[in-house]
């Protein structure tokens, strides 16, 4: 596990990523929308363009920590594309704006969230599961420094068939059929696991 010798949730979750990421493209985008700005100052989103440790395109958000920590402890998101859209960081924002709001709506693993619309047009897709971030490796999960860390888990966007199975059976059932399906959680567009 990396551990930064800084003071700031910031400035370690920047050398996080570009120290896991390295060669790959990183940008910060932002969702120009609605009111994110308002429970977590300065929100954005890391883009993380193809290459060594993954091969399609992934989202991370950056606020969520300084907006939700408790006792040196709180949370960011990834999500893992096989296409460069805007839509993705739409979609991280306002997980980010729900995760910041009151605490009982704390994301945490196992958790599902609706989207409220397909994740992207024809996708099949409407909710998210909050898992760990099998795709990348322990080596990004965890984002550790001077004053507390960060977990990082994954966004995984799942069918209505899906998130209705994880309430009957439990989300690490879900995650067992995800699983032997071999799901590409990176695809929009690919077919329900039950």
């Amino acid at each position: 596990m990396p551990h930064y010798d800084v003071a700031s949730w910031n400035h370690a979750l920047e050398r996080h990523v570009a120290s896991y990421f390295g060669t790959h493209s990183i940008s910060q985008e932002r969702w120009p929308l609605g009111p994110v700005e308002r429970r977590i100052p300065g929100f954005f989103v890391y883009k993380v363009g193809p290459g060594p440790r993954f091969s399609g395109w992934t989202f991370l958000t950056a606020g969520c920590w300084g907006a939700t920590a408790e006792a040196g402890h709180g949370l960011e998101f990834v999500l893992s594309t096989n296409a460069d859209d805007l839509r993705h960081v739409e979609v991280l924002t306002m997980l980010a704006y729900y995760h910041a709001g009151p605490p009982d709506q704390r994301l945490d693993l196992g958790h599902t969230v609706p989207i409220g619309e397909a994740w992207t047009p024809g996708s099949a897709c409407e909710y998210e599961l909050i898992g760990l971030p099998y795709a990348y490796g322990p080596d990004l999960e965890v984002c550790a420094w001077l004053n507390g860390h960060i977990q990082v888990l994954a966004v995984q966007p799942i069918t209505t068939a899906e998130r209705e199975f994880k309430v009957e059976h439990g989300a690490e059932a879900l995650e067992d059929r995800l699983e032997e399906a071999a799901v590409e959680f990176a695809n929009p567009m690919r077919r329900s696991a039950v």
